[in-house]
């Protein structure tokens, strides 16, 4: 499923298999626009009426599930109604069997014991990655949220909390020293803490809650122990409240954010209004491994055919390497389009013919591509990856679902802003369809192909265009989202984009400030969010023109107007004068063992030398080297 929608509302799953006649499959498209669609919209670009990549996912889910035999790819190749009746009159076949009794009924004894399972791809990666030992490893891949509270009591919160605990099981597990996970029988919360800041002065209160912000925001829970999930609340001056929520990203995802709060709000006001769901992601995982052995295979294929034409990350300029950072820590960014900004935004993307996401995912890669200097590069996108499909209560369960699929941007492909778009839509849906080899997959491989300089995609690109974060009854209850953060092991830039409640965007950036030159990442989203003030105030054509800081165009200038006397050496003159008095010292070493002395290597020199003179090249003539 695509990264650039949060998991929609749960899909009821049919147990018959439909007939995709026309009205059947209309009907059905409808109600995954939240629109009307009648005949005369057979021939219209569903993209350009909403459709979202992630919408698409899940209608072919459900088609195959029913018997049909699409594909992702040759849906959205064609997002017209009428070019899928007739896809589907060639490829329909009869629904699939159902599972044998005694196979579903012997797995369900191995499931929901509290056994340990494996970890997802995803989940390795984050659980790895959170090693001290590891490059801007040393923080937990979290989500720190502040709720702005008003008559908040802490017993009824600290019931509300355990309550929540108890009924969604992922926030009871365990991440063990062996990379599996465990769901406990009981969380190891401790309870509520509560911070009395009511009786200081509004500065005073101010410092601390800033402290306590620095702390908590980036605070490593404990996952080994099965700390996944805290809630601490202050009090504040004025009777105000604020909460401070902490949530593992090993346990959850966007879409299990908003249930959890909107559970927390419902269990606050009554512990017994909710009920847990029956199905479990341990079950879902064992399900969807024996069904997506052959996809994994296909795709396999795919990104091994691809493998060594990929590129690496955008190459930002950096102040430090990232292995010499000794300390990880992430600023936020952010930035609020106004509702009619955004509407623009989505008018534009439909005259163009791509999703409002991709249109903002080639904004961003415009200046990834000015900074940097590259105009091809990967991006790693976050796939929402619910199959909705897979069981009616999928909707209700809290965990990570996340897999990840690595973009490659190439904005050589068109003459203007909107040809461009176009052409990363065609590369996501490509990248997408072959979504179950994932992207942790193939940075694994990248290690394996060049372990000693691998290429890493540490700028993520994550669009979630539903709802708000906080959903709406828990906004009700206890208020709107007031600060945020999120960090990821190994990232150098995280944007994320969150539709807000009156219709407008926000755009947030984590980033690894020190990582970077001076003052480059809040000059970089100064230059995104002006290109996208540009966009929407227009219809024509765009041609991007991002103007460089001024320090920066300045620095370029000093360096490439410096002007040196050459000193009439050459690289190897000093090699070759100091080669006698070092023949036996090692010049070369490779391996546990591999030596070439400085004797050595100069004579095989000069051996290539004269061989290449006596096949008449000469001083001046192009050589070509190559190397391993």
């Amino acid at each position: 499923m695509s990264q650039e929608i949060v998991p929609p509302k749960a899909v009821p799953v049919s147990t018959a298999a439909p007939v995709w006649d026309p009205e059947t499959l209309r009907q059905e498209v409808s109600r995954l626009l939240d629109m009307d669609l009648r005949p005369e919209h057979d021939d219209v670009n569903l993209f350009e009426l909403g459709l979202q990549s992630i919408q698409l996912m899940v209608l072919t889910n459900k088609l195959n599930r029913a018997g049909a035999r699409v594909d992702f790819r040759r849906l959205s190749a064609e997002p017209r109604l009428s070019a899928w009746y007739e896809l589907l009159a060639n490829t329909a076949a009869g629904a699939p069997a159902p599972e044998p009794a005694d196979r579903r009924a012997a797995r369900d004894v191995v499931l929901d014991t509290g056994e340990p399972f494996p970890l997802t791809a995803v989940q390795q990666a984050y659980w790895i990655g959170r090693g001290d030992d590891q490059p801007l490893g040393g923080v937990g891949c979290h989500a720190y949220l502040e709720i702005d509270a008003r008559d908040v009591d802490a017993g009824r919160l600290e019931r509300a909390v355990r309550a929540l605990l108890e009924l969604h099981p992922m926030l009871r597990a365990r991440f063990e020293a062996d990379g599996t996970q465990r769901v406990l029988a009981r969380s190891p919360w401790p309870g509520l803490t509560v911070h009395d800041f009511g009786g200081l002065s509004a500065e005073a209160a101010a410092r601390a809650l800033e402290e306590l912000r620095g702390r908590l925001s980036h605070r490593r829970l404990d996952v080994g122990a099965g700390e996944v999930l805290d809630l601490q609340l202050s009090r504040l001056p004025g009777a105000g409240h604020r909460l401070h929520l902490n949530v593992d990203l090993l346990v959850a995802d966007v879409h299990s954010i908003r249930l959890l709060l909107a559970d927390l709000a419902a269990l606050y006001e009554d512990p017994t209004s909710v009920s847990g769901p029956a199905y479990t992601f341990q079950r879902y995982l064992a399900e969807r491994a024996e069904t997506r052995q052959g996809e994994r295979e296909t795709a396999r294929a795919y990104w091994q055919r691809r493998l060594a034409e990929l590129p690496g990350g955008p190459r930002l300029p950096l102040a430090v390497e990232p292995a010499a950072l000794p300390v990880t820590r992430f600023v936020r960014r952010t930035h609020e389009l106004a509702p009619g900004e955004w509407r623009a935004l989505r008018q534009r993307a439909a005259r163009a013919g791509v999703t409002p996401a991709v249109l903002l995912a080639t904004a961003f890669s415009e200046v990834l591509a000015r900074f940097s200097g590259e105009d091809r590069f990967l991006l790693n996108l976050p796939l929402f990856d619910r199959d909705l499909e897979a069981h009616p209560q999928i909707g209700r369960i809290v965990a990570d679902f996340t897999s990840l699929v690595l973009l490659e941007v190439d904005l050589t492909r068109g003459d203007d802003f909107a040809e461009r778009a176009r052409a990363v839509q065609r590369q996501l849906h490509e990248d997408v369809a072959h979504a179950p080899y994932t992207g942790v997959d193939v940075l694994r491989d990248f290690v394996r192909a060049d372990g000693d300089a691998p290429r890493s995609a540490p700028v993520v690109f994550a669009c979630n265009l539903d709802a708000p974060l906080v959903p709406d009854a828990c906004a009700a209850r206890f208020g709107e989202l007031t600060w945020m953060l999120s960090q990821t092991p190994q990232v150098w830039l995280d944007h994320q984009v969150y539709a807000t409640r009156d219709g407008g965007l926000l755009l947030a950036w984590d980033t690894v400030d020190d990582l970077f030159p001076a003052e480059m990442p809040a000059a970089m989203m100064t230059a995104y969010t002006t290109l996208l003030h540009d966009l929407a105030a227009g219809d024509g054509p765009v041609e991007v023109d991002l103007a460089l800081p001024v320090a920066q165009r300045r620095r370029r200038d000093e360096v490439n107007s410096a002007v040196r006397e050459h000193s009439g050496r050459l690289l190897h003159t000093a090699f070759f004068e100091r080669a006698g008095q070092r023949a036996a010292e090692p010049a070369l070493l490779w391996q546990d063992d591999g030596r070439l002395t400085h004797g050595e290597l100069a004579e095989r020199a000069l051996r290539v030398a004269g061989s290449l003179a006596r096949r008449g090249v000469g001083r001046g003539t192009s050589v070509v080297v190559t190397a391993p």
